[in-house]
């Protein structure tokens, strides 16, 4: 069985959010993927497996499966495209979050993923003391996004990981308007024993919607200002968030596992 590594959201190696993808003829048991995940020792290892004319996916972290990934999931279309469907200019995945297309535009990859609500709640003295300073405002979705005053408190910020475990919502973004990009970003997710997500897609789909309205623009481009960086082509339709973003092969591996 072969695994990919891909950097995802960047057109070079060793930027962008490395994720690891597995093709199966068929299901694996949950328990082995799980350990697949955790030896590859990724964020996220894709799983996939073809059905009729669309791919069905999921995605593992290293505290098991999770309900939507982005670089995974452009990680994913970039194999299928590249190395077995080299004749499609798209992909349809069957998820936990329903169908999404990958279409591959050029160099760019473009995602149509969901958007999520965000409920605006009160910025708290807890929220404050686990990221390190209280924050403008914030908004739960599946996910906790703390609006800081600018890039630089983005760039600098130092949660205590421990304390954000205690917060709401599944992962922990920050982010901000940006100086050369529409918004900055960064991503924390220690409940999935992930201390810094380096390049979030799933978080786009919460940082995408709040910076489209409040810059009253259908397409900006966000910037996620982790150690490794990365660079998303963003837009909002209704209630989809359309997320692109180039890719990079870093490897690709052969697996000795019993099946």
């Amino acid at each position: 069985m072969n695994c990919y590594i891909v950097d995802a959201f960047s057109d070079k190696v060793f930027s962008g959010n490395p994720a690891a993808v597995c093709i199966l003829d068929k299901w694996l048991p949950d328990m082995l993927m799980e350990n697949i995940a955790g030896e590859n020792n990724l964020s996220e290892t894709a799983f996939a497996v073809k059905e009729g004319e669309t791919y069905h996916l999921r995605w593992f972290t290293l505290a098991g499966e999770i309900d939507l990934c982005g670089h995974a999931t452009l990680a994913c279309a970039y194999v299928v495209l590249n190395y077995i469907e080299k004749d499609w200019d798209s992909v349809i995945f069957t998820t936990l979050s329903g169908n999404l297309t990958v279409t591959r535009k050029g160099e760019v990859y473009e995602m149509d993923f969901p958007s999520y609500h965000l409920k605006q709640i009160e910025a708290t003295k807890e929220i404050a003391n686990a990221i390190g300073i209280m924050p403008k405002a914030v908004y739960i979705g599946r996910d906790l996004l703390c609006v800081l005053e600018d890039e630089q408190e983005v760039r600098n910020v130092t949660p205590d990981l421990e304390k954000v475990k205690a917060l709401d919502g599944l992962l922990l973004h920050v982010t901000a308007k940006g100086e050369s990009t529409d918004c900055v970003s960064r991503t924390f997710a220690p409940k999935c024993n992930f201390p810094e997500d380096p390049v979030c897609g799933s978080g786009h789909c919460h940082i995408v919607p709040y910076w489209t309205k409040r810059l009253k623009k259908e397409k900006i481009i966000a910037y996620q200002a982790s150690k490794r960086g990365g660079t998303l082509y963003c837009g909002i339709a209704e209630d989809r968030v359309k997320l692109g973003g180039k890719a990079a092969l870093y490897a690709i591996s052969e697996l000795f596992v019993e099946k």
